[in-house]
């Protein structure tokens, strides 16, 4: 019996400190903000945002409703929840735009959507957001504290929408459609040139060229034999000590052997119809 009332009492005594914690019609938003910043400090996240959204609500143009829109970002945002937190931040921007935290808060709604960004095989709306906003960031604070990580998550996202464009050329360079496959790979020599994709491109580039004139008719051939030549000449260009330089020597000397005997064949040819 002793225990039954023990442990109805502290039922009790636990609801009623979960009641406590609540907020309460009547209550002040300065007791408002408190209580939400009790969950938040517990690290109630899910609880937390519910209470700052009250606050927010009730207190719109008040120092408590400023504070109250920041922590409700800083809510969704430790509770991984990044799109919310990303619409979040974006709210307080517009509300609050003069405000000491608007650095930090332009940094967390870019890096809102980083946390968004999925694999490189998957569509990339959300890494390009991310490159976009921390690009602006970089630009419109380039003192700040954050510039530092924002150049470094720029250069990761980048690496990784090279490496989605180069897989997508080795995909149609396996399946045999190599011309598709060297329009891939021009997109990361040309929009990503200063990543590790770029010198795997050129190689990559070459080699679709050189099969595909090995695979064309007679006609073509020449025409794809020097494509392949202009990559090779491009990879010298731009990376003249570049760690596939031997394997670049390889596909020329193909390539090269390809057009002779192309242009050997066309001047046996010419010679037969005098």
């Amino acid at each position: 019996m002793r225990t039954l009332l023990f442990i109805s009492a502290a039922t009790l005594f636990f609801a009623s400190c979960q009641s406590d914690s609540l907020i309460r019609p009547g209550d002040s938003i300065e007791v408002a903000f408190e209580k939400a910043m009790n969950l938040y400090e517990q690290e109630e996240w899910s609880d937390a945002a519910r209470a700052f959204e009250t606050v927010v609500s009730i207190g719109r143009g008040t120092d408590s409703g400023q504070d109250a829109q920041y922590y409700l970002a800083e809510s969704y945002f430790n509770n991984r929840r990044y799109l919310i937190a990303a619409s979040e931040y974006d709210r307080f921007v517009q509300f609050y735009p003069n405000s000491p935290r608007r650095v930090e808060v332009d940094f967390k709604r870019a890096k809102s959507y980083y946390n968004l960004s999925p694999r490189y095989r998957l569509d990339q709306e959300y890494t390009y957001r991310a490159l976009e906003l921390f690009r602006l960031f970089n630009s419109r604070y380039p003192d700040s504290e954050y510039v530092a990580e924002s150049s470094e998550l720029i250069t990761e996202m980048r690496e990784k929408l090279a490496r989605k464009q180069y897989s997508a050329g080795e995909f149609y360079k396996r399946t045999s459609r190599y011309n598709a496959a060297a329009v891939y790979y021009d997109i990361v020599i040309d929009d990503f040139p200063e990543t590790s994709w770029a010198q795997l491109a050129l190689v990559s580039q070459m080699e679709s060229y050189i099969l595909f004139a090995e695979n064309s008719v007679r006609a073509r051939q020449k025409e794809r034999f020097e494509l392949a030549l202009e990559s090779y000449y491009t990879y010298l260009q731009l990376f003249p000590r570049g760690e596939h330089r031997s394997e670049m020597e390889r596909l020329y000397e193909r390539a090269q052997r390809g057009l002779t005997e192309v242009e050997q064949r066309e001047s046996v040819a010419s010679q037969s119809s005098r």
